[in-house]
């Protein structure tokens, strides 16, 4: 098992720091008063060169550590039905820690003068956090193909190829083998867009550990998975695959909804709604 842990210094998570970095590169690249150069082609010299920067911002760390973590496990009940349980075992975690400068260390380093700090500063505004994903990630407004084979699925009653597929022998609580049935259909889980999990709390937790969840009140994209807390006690019970949000309402597929998979629709700000994981499709 492997769990990013980033560490707070100046900067935050995975996609952060590279954003950053990206930030600190173009500025530095652009404005270099000796040999200025555009930053919008990428060829060998400037992929060198981002490298360069990223390893000189950023730093790796990893330890292994033993941990006491909640796997999911089949339990037999008296009648002979099978339903999901959990088992706490002891497990070896490569924890894997990047740590990262602050602008104003980048900019101390490099000796950036104060126009350069200020462009700096400009770029890794917040207000460009959406522009920063399009450079790194290309320009995505979801997934439509998670969506359409969860559309594919509608009508289904007992949650079978779902819980089988994921590994189950007897039917369990399976709306979140649904959701990872579907994005393995799309190739998702081999990419390491979505995580293959069969317990709620798994997925919400492996989202917020890459940096990539929101909570209630966020507009969702298609193809966002949505996370529900039905006892408003903070603790995810379900979950589904967002199908469309038309900026109030939040239409979602869902599996093992009465046992079945189907449309739902809630309000954006529904107290049952406790956030989303949002792949970088």
């Amino acid at each position: 098992m492997v769990q990013p842990t980033p560490k707070r210094r100046g900067t935050t998570t995975k996609e952060s720091s590279r954003s950053t970095s990206r930030g600190w590169w173009s500025v530095r690249t652009a404005a270099d008063p000796d040999d200025p150069a555009d930053v919008l082609t990428l060829d060998e010299r400037r992929l060198a060169s981002l490298e360069e920067v990223f390893w000189d911002m950023n730093a790796i760390d990893f330890e292994v550590q033993e941990r006491r973590v909640e796997e999911i496990v089949e339990v037999e009940r008296e009648d002979g039905t099978v339903a999901e349980g959990t088992e706490t075992v002891t497990r070896r975690v490569l924890v894997v820690t990047l740590s990262a400068r602050s602008p104003d260390e980048a900019a101390a380093s490099y000796g950036f003068t104060a126009e350069q700090a200020d462009m700096l500063a400009q770029l890794l505004d917040e207000r460009y956090a959406a522009m920063w994903q399009s450079v790194l990630y290309g320009v995505t407004g979801g997934s439509g193909d998670i969506v359409e084979v969860a559309a594919s699925q509608i009508g289904n009653v007992g949650g079978q190829p779902y819980w089988s597929w994921y590994g189950f022998s007897g039917r369990v609580e399976w709306c979140a083998c649904f959701v990872s049935w579907c994005a393995n259909e799309c190739g998702y889980i081999e990419a390491g867009a979505v995580p293959k999990f069969a317990a709620c709390s798994a997925g919400v937790q492996w989202f917020k550990s890459a940096g990539l969840w929101h909570d209630r009140g966020y507009e969702p994209r298609p193809g966002d998975i949505v996370f529900f807390d039905w006892g408003g006690d903070d603790g995810a019970d379900h979950v589904g695959i967002v199908e469309s949000c038309d900026g109030s309402t939040v239409h979602t597929i869902e599996g093992n909804t009465s046992d079945s998979c189907a449309r739902r629709s809630y309000g954006i700000g529904s107290a049952s709604i406790l956030g989303y994981g949002t792949p970088l499709y």
